[in-house]
């Protein structure tokens, strides 16, 4: 019997015609390798390391303090767990936006030591010059507007943005910046729905939805809020298709019990030469 081809690996290509042909595209955050063999082997077509790496695992109050040899470590591992899907690295704060050269420096230098597909950043019309640089010396860019993270304090808190119509223009105006730079595709984060209907329908790069309605062309989540891993985050938009969390204190519940009854470890987990 011939072996079975390896899987197609996702590209910015790819990614263009499934927008062309309207299906949808499917990203998840991820930051270790076992996750990412299971999502890779599932199917997702993106693994986002994100910067939420520091809010999920590390317990900060906001991603605003990641660093890059934390995201660089994280993308490498995630990166060794894949095959097909794509790999982007979160750019953390203030790694990027402080000058063009200094940008490409340090996105370069994680694209070189993770061997990730792309990157992605937060900002707009602001921002759009340092994307079109990345984007001439070779580095794949995915855009982040909305609700930007790393923005959250001049934000005044996380809350959906583009409500009125100066903010929605703005959020037209960032997309179509964004896109004219060169960035192969943009997240939406709490965007009203109708708004980003109207965004990704004026664009030809796909969108990435988050809390931003069904007519993006893919969506993404934390992947520990969808599993119901993070009991302690709740949103309006995040919708759960597992309680891992209860799974795992029944799990370790029953552990804990048979070891201190002496149930375990029982003769078949014991060596006896």
């Amino acid at each position: 019997m011939a072996e079975a081809s390896p899987p197609r690996p996702v590209t910015t290509h790819e990614l263009l015609r499934m927008k062309e042909q309207q299906q949808r595209i499917v990203m998840l955050t991820c930051y270790d390798a076992l996750f990412a063999r299971i999502l890779d082997g599932a199917g997702v077509d993106i693994l986002l390391v994100g910067d939420s790496v520091n809010t999920v695992l590390a317990a900060a109050d906001t991603t605003i303090s990641a660093t890059l040899d934390q995201m660089i470590y994280h993308t490498r591992i995630v990166r060794r767990g894949t095959e097909r899907a794509m790999v982007l690295c979160d750019m953390p704060f203030l790694t990027y936006q402080v000058a063009k050269d200094e940008a490409i420096r340090n996105c370069g230098r994680v694209l070189a030591e993770t061997e990730c597909h792309g990157v992605k950043v937060e900002g707009g019309v602001h921002i759009a010059p340092t994307v079109r640089a990345l984007v001439d010396v070779g580095i794949p860019v995915m855009g982040h507007i909305g609700l930007t993270p790393q923005s959250v304090h001049a934000l005044g808190g996380y809350r959906v943005q583009g409500r009125d119509d100066v903010t929605a223009q703005r959020l037209k105006n960032d997309a179509k910046a964004l896109e004219d730079a060169g960035a192969f595709a943009i997240v939406l984060e709490l965007v009203p729905a109708p708004l980003a209907a109207e965004i990704t329908k004026s664009l030809a790069i796909p969108t990435i939805g988050i809390g931003a309605g069904p007519s993006c062309d893919g969506q993404v989540l934390v992947l520990h809020d969808m599993l119901g891993l993070n009991e302690r985050f709740s949103a309006k938009f995040v919708k759960r298709y597992a309680s891992l969390a209860d799974e795992v204190r029944t799990a370790v519940g029953a552990f804990s019990m048979e070891v201190r009854s002496g149930r375990y470890p029982g003769k078949e987990h014991s060596f006896e030469k």
